[in-house]
């Protein structure tokens, strides 16, 4: 007959002393506290699980009671039980940052981590991006049977305002199998999803993809510093929110055309689509930046050489490829689209719209207008691209987002 397990008392785990050799204190159900030779009194878990023995840290005396120890062990066995290995729901939980096991985003990360094995890495990665910068956000710290159909649709609704229905089909589609896994695992009633059919118009027509929410921009940015391509294409990524200029011109940029004394990258005419010479003021971040890939390129004549010859700029396609091995979809956002987004928060937050258009290179009707203007407007347009600038940094560092205000101006 196996040996009879006695279960541990509060008094026995509060006053079990070390000795020179580990010691394994069960309470049965696979409970166990590990008592090191220093004195550590760890909570861990025996279970098995797809016909394997794994081990569960559940955390340390005193901070974890004997009661709480016993909790977490009942809530992995209801987890085994119903098909989940616990691993991965902490695993999840880790991700989410939450303690939480039955969010939205706990259970979407360990439906991820479950089955993204069997995918390829690269739709893998779009699913949990899509998740990460249009659903997390909203409804990642909701208990997953509290979430509603009505609430599911507010969040696709944020997404087909931008005008993105080809992402807002497939985010309904993604939350729907996660829905569907956790009733699957007994931590939800329903799968909300079924009841939006129809709710989403059909994808159809061209946009210019964009990103404008704040909260998507943080995470777009956060995207952006994680990217472990090349470096020369991570920079030029960093370097597109900033400047906002037309991808053509960002990836024929030349050393040349910059001056670190001034702060200003003055684009030439020729290189324009107005024909006309274009002033950038340059942020303190982009100045960094330029910085930081100047002893890679700054022997040659571009700033984002081709990897394959330093004669040529890096490919039309190098910023966009990057885009979306990141995971972000052609309907989400585009290398034209750090434009777009540009455009659209600094008007909203109430900068002169001259200086905005100005700053964007918009073609002037009046060709002789426009050459003497291409400075028009510079003292605000050096303000408003450092505070644009800080502004995303705010947003990447998770700041809240207040809406960019002028200093020092009337309007």
């Amino acid at each position: 007959m196996p040996k009879r397990i006695t279960p541990l008392t509060d008094t026995k785990v509060r006053t079990i002393k070390p000795t020179e050799k580990p010691q394994k204190l069960f309470d049965g159900g696979g409970l166990f506290l590990l008592v090191t030779p220093t004195g550590g009194k760890l909570w861990r878990l025996k279970y098995r699980f797809g016909g394997t023995e794994k081990l569960l840290a559940l955390g340390a005396y005193p901070q974890i009671s004997l009661a709480d120890a016993r909790q977490k062990r009942d809530q992995a066995g209801a987890l085994v039980l119903n098909g989940v290995d616990p691993s991965d729901t902490k695993k999840a939980q880790k991700a989410a940052g939450s303690q939480e096991t039955e969010t939205f985003e706990v259970i979407a990360r360990e439906w991820h981590t479950r089955f993204s094995p069997a995918w390829a890495a690269s739709h893998g990665n779009k699913i949990i991006r899509r998740l990460e910068l249009y659903v997390f956000p909203w409804l990642g710290n909701r208990p997953i049977k509290s979430i509603t159909a009505p609430d599911l649709l507010m969040v696709l609704r944020r997404i087909e305002a931008k005008g993105t229905l080809e992402t807002a089909h497939r985010t309904q589609q993604n939350c729907g199998q996660v829905f569907r896994y956790a009733v699957a695992t007994g931590r939800a009633e329903r799968d909300p999803s079924a009841d939006l059919r129809g709710a989403i118009p059909p994808a159809s027509g061209k946009h210019m993809a964009t990103i404008t929410d704040p909260k998507e921009i943080a995470g777009l940015l956060r995207s952006i510093d994680d990217y472990r391509g090349n470096i020369v294409t991570r920079c030029a990524l960093q370097l597109a929110p900033l400047v906002f200029v037309r991808p053509g011109e960002l990836r024929h940029a030349e050393w040349s055309e910059f001056n670190f004394d001034t702060a200003e990258w003055r684009i030439p005419a020729e290189k324009m689509k107005a024909a006309v010479m274009h002033i950038v003021p340059l942020s303190s971040q982009v100045l960094g930046i330029l910085r930081e890939i100047h002893p890679l390129t700054g022997h040659g004549r571009y700033v984002f050489p081709s990897p394959r010859t330093d004669s040529r700029p890096m490919s039309s396609n190098g910023i966009l490829s990057a885009l979306r091995r990141m995971g972000f979809a052609k309907d989400e956002m585009s290398g034209h689209g750090f434009r777009s987004m540009a455009s659209t928060l600094l008007n909203e937050q109430g900068w002169n719209r001259d200086a905005i258009e100005r700053q964007l290179a918009h073609a002037e009707r009046n060709s002789v207008r426009a050459a003497y203007n291409y400075a028009e407007f510079m003292p605000e347009r050096k303000k408003m691209m450092q505070a644009w600038a800080d502004y995303l940094d705010g947003l990447k560092t998770g700041a809240e987002a207040i809406p960019l205000k002028m200093i020092g101006t009337n309007n």
